[in-house]
């Protein structure tokens, strides 16, 4: 990940006294790492065992697909306000809560019984996503010294690239071979694990400053962070109406069987890890460039998909790509964050999570109406349209943010 996500090289700027950092907590980064695996990996699950759970529960796969809106529209609100509500606690205790509940989450979906009991279980993991995605990016800024920020930042990023990797292919693989309701017993597992070290590495982290609301409004008011929102707000969502429901466009366009859906999933999550380091080298060069890159070659390879998809080879290798495509995203989102507001930098992250899931939850949403009415290729289609759009806004409009 580029250097420009250092970005805080003055540690008084995120309230952070001058020697917190002197030593490296370097276990806990893994840590972080690991919890932000997991969250993920259980955040978009249902993507790969959708058609699974809708026939099990006896609903359509755009109400399965509404599982990741409620995590989505619950996250929103914890990222915001968990900061807030847990400002007189030590940042660890708040961190081992959170893992908890991902736990807690993840085994009650496995025991669910109906629609509502599912429901009731992602609303539980959207508060701990919310509350600790909010939250990890700033207390790295606390475990390492200021020159390392960058690597700090780009262990937890590489937790994403690995739950991409790992919920996809495996969730879809094991579902076909253990059922759904394992998938989500070995995720609860895995939060165990990510708890566990959570516990055995977390210094104390006391509360060092009280976030308030009006810190919100310091930040909205500034035209980059409003640019910055708006733009996750478009692409994400394109994206993720897209990534949410891409196994009923294989199942319908090129006909893939599960074995097939696996290994183009495997195909995604290997080209995002790739496309994470790749965009770190180019936001080096800019911002601006990596966001544009991400949202035109996504819009590009989405309509190749609507095109040519039905050709198995075609849609693998598309998918492929866009995996590569979507790693430039979180590396310049965060980029352009804390470039424009290293001084409020727990809120900005609130802010920009808050976004993200936003996007993921309205993408969810409309991809559901689009998948029951349409058919497979409708969530593509609008991500297509979606991406394109958010690629021309930030090439008109934005400006490349000034290098810290």
């Amino acid at each position: 990940m580029s250097d420009s996500l250092s970005a805080t090289a003055d540690p008084q700027l995120v309230g952070i006294a001058p020697d917190e950092r002197s030593i490296a907590a370097w276990p806990a980064v893994f840590a972080l790492g690991m919890g932000v695996f997991a969250l993920v990996s259980a955040e978009f699950l249902p993507a790969s065992v959708l058609t699974s759970i809708a026939a099990d529960l006896s609903i359509s796969i755009g109400a399965a697909g509404q599982t990741v809106t409620v995590t989505s529209l619950v996250g929103v609100v914890a990222a915001i306000f968990t900061p807030i509500v847990t400002s007189r606690f030590d940042r660890r205790l708040v961190l081992w809560a959170l893992m908890f509940l991902l736990a807690l989450s993840s085994l009650t979906t496995a025991l669910a019984n109906g629609y509502a009991m599912l429901l009731a279980a992602r609303f539980l993991l959207g508060l701990s996503l919310g509350g600790f995605w909010s939250m990890a990016p700033a207390l790295s800024l606390r475990l390492v010294p200021a020159k390392s920020v960058p690597r700090a930042l780009a262990i937890i990023s590489a937790g994403v690239s690995a739950a991409f990797i790992g919920a996809g292919p495996l969730g879809a693989y094991l579902d076909a071979l253990l059922g759904w309701r394992m998938v989500f017993v070995l995720s609860a597992g895995l939060a165990g694990v990510a708890l566990l070290a959570l516990l055995t590495t977390m210094p104390r982290l006391p509360s060092q400053t009280v976030p308030r609301l009006e810190t919100l409004a310091v930040l909205l008011a500034r035209p980059s962070v409003r640019l910055m929102l708006i733009s996750v707000l478009v692409t994400i969502s394109g994206q993720f109406t897209g990534f949410t429901y891409i196994r009923p466009f294989l199942e319908q366009v090129p006909q893939l069987g599960v074995t097939a859906i696996t290994f183009v999933l495997l195909g995604y999550g290997f080209g995002n890890v790739i496309g994470n380091f790749a965009g770190g080298a180019v936001v080096a060069r800019g911002v601006k460039l990596a966001i544009v890159s991400f949202a035109l070659a996504t819009a590009v390879l989405a309509l190749a998909m609507l095109l040519f998809g039905s050709s198995p080879i075609i849609a693998g290798i598309a998918v492929a790509l866009w995996g590569f495509a979507f790693g430039f995203a979180p590396v310049g989102f965060q980029s352009w964050m804390v470039r424009t507001a290293a001084d409020h930098a727990e809120a900005a992250s609130g802010l920009l999570t808050a976004a993200f899931l936003v996007a993921i939850a309205s993408g969810a949403v409309l991809g559901g109406l689009l998948v029951d009415h349409v058919g497979g290729w409708g969530p593509i289609g609008y991500m297509a349209a979606a991406t394109l759009a958010g690629a021309v806004l930030v090439l008109v409009a934005g400006k490349e943010p000034p290098r810290p």
